[in-house]
């Protein structure tokens, strides 16, 4: 019988070398976990790929190792957004990845696994993913940084906010470690579920069109922050009608009241899942902005 972990392992470096044009060694491609996710269930069959690279199906969840060839000793976490309904690999995830690695940081792209794909977790199903993540991480990188697009700003947001959050029953030894990160990066995030910012896919996936004040706050990032959160930093675009702006310029103010340090970069065009930005254009800013405030970070 082959299992989850087996049928990433053998599949998906086929699949990447297919769809990215680079050659994954097995060893590329992480697991997260040693057999079923907690809680176990989810989709069957095979991961589904679409033809700009968006993922669903996620039937293994993984981080995938792009290695630099001039190493700087650091590591970021990437994930991509797509409303928690899909991963977008193939415009964000894939092209920061080597883009980071230009840069000399070693890059983990995250799949994480997605609510709508009936995990028994449910909602608390990618944060799993994404704590696991960082613990794994971290037991092979001496510094670690997230860097989250979207939903997988969302994501990783809460991930940094809530390092002491039990969201699954230890599996290993790996999970003595505390998933915290040395700094956070979110670009075009969706930070808040509460209203008036309700109307996102990030909502609809996580707490559903009829959710409750309560539970629109429990999963909105700016109501963890705390003086322990990693130093921050945030792009947006002023034109953005998926992400209200005023995702990041609450979080900018959370962090200020917690005395974090924060960097908002404010974009005047590239809307929403902009990625790396085209050339010439104000939304392809962020990225050396985001290079320069990592190397002053020390």
């Amino acid at each position: 019988m082959i299992t989850r972990r087996g049928f990433i392992m053998a599949g998906t470096a086929t699949l990447l070398s297919m769809t990215t044009g680079k050659l994954f060694a097995r060893d590329d491609i992480i697991p997260l976990w040693p057999d079923d996710p907690p809680g176990g269930g989810g989709p069957s069959g095979l991961l589904k790929v679409s033809a700009n690279g968006s993922w669903t199906n996620i039937v293994s969840p993984a981080i995938q190792r792009f290695r630099p060839e001039n190493p700087n000793g650091e590591a970021v976490i990437v994930a991509a957004g797509g409303g928690y309904r899909f991963i977008g690999m193939g415009r964000e995830a894939w092209p920061v990845a080597r883009w980071l690695n230009a840069n000399g940081y070693t890059a983990y792209v995250l799949s994480y696994r997605l609510p709508g794909e009936k995990w028994q977790a449910g909602n608390l199903a990618p944060l799993q993913d994404a704590q696991r993540a960082i613990r794994m991480v971290r037991s092979m990188e001496q510094k670690v940084h997230l860097l989250g697009f979207s939903a997988g700003g969302h994501l990783l947001g809460m991930a940094a906010a809530r390092p002491g959050f039990t969201s699954y029953p230890a599996q290993d030894s790996l999970d003595d470690i505390i998933p915290s990160a040395d700094s956070v990066g979110l670009i075009y995030p969706v930070i808040t579920l509460e209203a008036p910012y309700q109307h996102t896919r990030t909502h609809q996936m996580m707490v559903g069109n009829n959710a409750t004040p309560t539970q629109e706050a429990n999963w909105s990032v700016q109501n963890y922050v705390t003086r322990d959160f990693p130093a921050t930093f945030l792009a947006q675009a002023e034109d953005d009608r998926t992400s209200n702006p005023h995702n990041t310029e609450l979080m900018r103010d959370a962090c200020r009241r917690m005395r974090v340090p924060v960097e908002l970069i404010e974009l005047s065009s590239g809307g929403h899942g902009f990625g790396l930005g085209k050339a010439g254009t104000p939304a392809a800013l962020w990225d050396q902005a985001y290079v320069r405030w990592l190397d002053k970070l020390g």
